[in-house]
C-alpha cells in the first residue's frame, strides 16, 4: 500500500494557485468505484436494509448528482432500492427504532428522478415508503415524557427507553425534515410549521442535556431516567445529570452532519432556526478547539489525544470485569471525514463563517488524504482505521459501559478498514471538497 503524501500535497497546492480542477483526482468517485459500489451495491448478494448500506448509498446518489455522466452510480442505489423494496412500498422496521429509519433518505432522489422519468408507479412507492417512514416516526416512535425532563425526544430505540444519542439526530429527525422540506407542502400540510418545531425540539432537546461548555463538546447520550437499568452507564448526579462519561467523535459527527443537512432545508423564517445554528456553531468551535494540530484529523475519544492509554485490567460492570487491553486513543476516520463534511457543507450554505472554518476544513481534507487514505497493489482506494461500532447498553450488555476503556477496548469497538460508515462520509466530505474547488476556479 502507498501513502498519497505526493498526490495530496500536489492536489492542495494546485488548488491554492493554479486556479484549475480538471486534471484533478476526484476522490469522491474513485471511493465510489473502488469501495461503495463494489461492497456495499455490488448485487453480489442479498441487500441489506441498515444504516450503514444505506449512508453508502446515498453517498453515491449525491455523486451521480453531482457527476450526472456517472448513469452506473444512479442505476446501482435504484437496484438496491427495489431489492429492498421487493415490489412493495414499504420496508418492515424495527419499533421506535430510529437507525431503521435513515436508509430512507435515498427515496427524496430516487423519487424525483423515476417521476421526472414518467415512471410514476416506481416514483409512488418510493414516496409511499418514506412517507410511512416519516409517519411511524412522527406519529407512532416513542418519546420522552417524564415529569421535569420534557416531552417529545424520540427514543433512540425501544430497548433504550428514555434515551436519546447524538446518533440518533443525524437517523431520524434529519429523514423528517427531508420529508418535510420535499412533502410538507403538499395540501396545506404543517401550515403552522409544527413539524418543523417537532424537529427543532430534538436537537434543542439533546443539546440542552448533553452540551458541555468547558469542553465545547457533547456526550454520546443522554437518559432522562438514569436510575433505569438500561442507562446503567449514565450518570447519576448533577452536572449532566443522565449523561454518558465520554466525547466519542463518530457520536458528534453524526450531530454535527445532521445539524448542517437540517439547517439547510429548515425555513429561515421559523422562529426556531436561529437557536439550531447557534447549536451548530458551538459544535463547530468545539470541535475547531479538539482538531489535532499535527494531523488536522480527529481522535476516538475526542478530548484527549494519542498519549491516552487504556487500563489493561479493564473495569468492573455488572459484577464481571470486561474491556481489558492495553490500547491507545487513536486518530478515527469516520469521525474526521463527517467533521470535514459538515465543515465544508455549513460554509458553502452559510451556516458557519467562512473565514473561520475554510482552514480548519481544508486542513481536515488534507489530513484524510494523508492519514486515512491508501491505494492498494490494485489501485483501489481503502479508508482505514475507522470504529467498527459504540453504543451504550442496554442492560442486557454491560460491557458497553460508555467509558474509556469501553470506547478503546469494548468488543464491539474493533479498529476496521473500509467501512461503510468511513466510506459513505469520506466520499461526501469529498464532494464538499470538489464543489469548493470548482467555486474557486471560477
Amino acid at each position: 500500500m502507498k501513502i498519497r503524501t505526493i498526490l495530496t500535497l500536489t492536489v492542495l497546492l494546485c488548488f491554492a494557485s493554479c486556479g484549475t480542477v480538471e486534471n484533478e483526482m476526484k476522490y469522491s468517485q474513485e471511493m465510489v468505484e473502488s469501495r461503495a459500489l463494489t461492497t456495499y451495491l455490488s448485487g453480489e448478494k442479498e441487500a441489506r436494509w441498515n444504516y450503514v448500506a444505506g449512508l453508502v448509498a446515498n453517498s453515491v446518489l449525491k455523486t451521480w448528482l453531482q457527476y450526472p455522466e456517472q448513469t452506473a452510480y444512479y442505476e446501482a442505489v435504484k437496484r438496491y432500492a427495489d431489492a429492498c423494496l421487493k415490489g412493495q412500498d414499504t420496508i418492515a422496521v424495527g419499533e421506535s427504532n430510529l437507525d431503521d429509519l435513515a436508509a430512507g433518505k435515498i427515496f427524496f432522489v430516487l423519487y424525483r428522478t423515476e417521476l421526472a422519468k414518467g415512471n410514476t408507479e416506481d416514483a409512488t412507492r418510493y414516496k409511499n415508503c418514506v412517507t410511512f417512514f416519516r409517519n411511524k416516526m412522527k406519529h407512532n416512535h416513542s418519546r420522552i415524557a417524564l415529569p421535569l425532563q420534557g416531552v417529545g425526544g424520540f427514543f433512540h430505540k425501544a430497548q433504550y427507553p428514555n434515551q436519546m444519542w447524538l446518533d440518533g439526530l443525524y437517523m431520524g429527525p434529519a429523514l423528517y425534515a427531508e420529508w418535510q422540506y420535499n412533502f410538507g407542502e403538499e395540501e396545506g400540510l404543517d401550515s403552522n410549521n409544527e413539524s418543523w418545531t417537532d424537529i427543532a425540539n430534538q436537537f434543542i432537546t439533546i443539546h440542552t442535556h448533553t452540551y458541555n461548555a468547558e469542553t465545547g463538546l457533547n456526550y454520546h447520550a443522554w437518559s432522562a431516567d438514569p436510575e433505569d437499568p438500561n442507562s446503567f452507564w449514565a450518570k447519576k448526579k448533577a452536572p449532566y445529570l443522565g449523561c454518558s462519561y465520554e466525547f466519542w467523535g463518530r457520536g458528534m459527527g453524526w450531530y454535527f452532519a445532521a445539524l448542517v443537512d437540517v439547517l439547510e432545508l429548515m425555513p429561515k423564517t421559523h422562529e426556531d432556526y436561529i437557536e439550531i445554528q447557534d447549536i451548530a456553531n458551538q459544535v463547530a468551535a468545539g470541535l475547531k478547539r479538539w482538531q489535532d494540530n499535527e494531523s488536522g484529523c480527529w481522535f476516538q475519544l475526542l478530548q484527549y489525544g494519542k498519549d491516552l492509554i487504556s487500563n489493561p485490567s479493564g473495569e468492573e460492570s455488572g459484577g464481571k470485569i470486561y474491556n481489558q487491553c492495553d490500547h491507545s486513543n487513536y486518530l478515527e476516520s469516520s469521525a474526521s471525514s463527517m467533521f470535514t463534511y459538515a465543515y465544508l457543507k455549513g460554509i458553502r450554505t452559510g451556516t458557519l463563517n467562512k473565514d473561520e472554518y475554510l482552514p480548519v476544513a481544508l486542513k481536515a481534507y488534507k489530513g484524510l488524504l494523508d492519514t486515512f487514505i491508501r491505494t492498494e497493489d490494485d489501485n483501489t482506494l481503502s479508508i482505514i482505521q475507522s470504529c467498527n461500532s459504540a453504543g451504550l447498553g442496554p442492560a442486557r450488555n454491560p460491557a458497553r459501559t460508555g467509558t474509556i476503556n469501553y470506547y478503546l477496548c469494548g468488543p464491539d469497538v474493533t479498529v476496521v478498514q473500509n467501512e461503510g460508515k468511513a466510506i459513505g462520509p469520506f466520499i461526501m466530505a469529498s464532494l464538499e471538497y470538489e464543489l469548493l474547488k470548482k467555486s474557486d476556479s471560477k
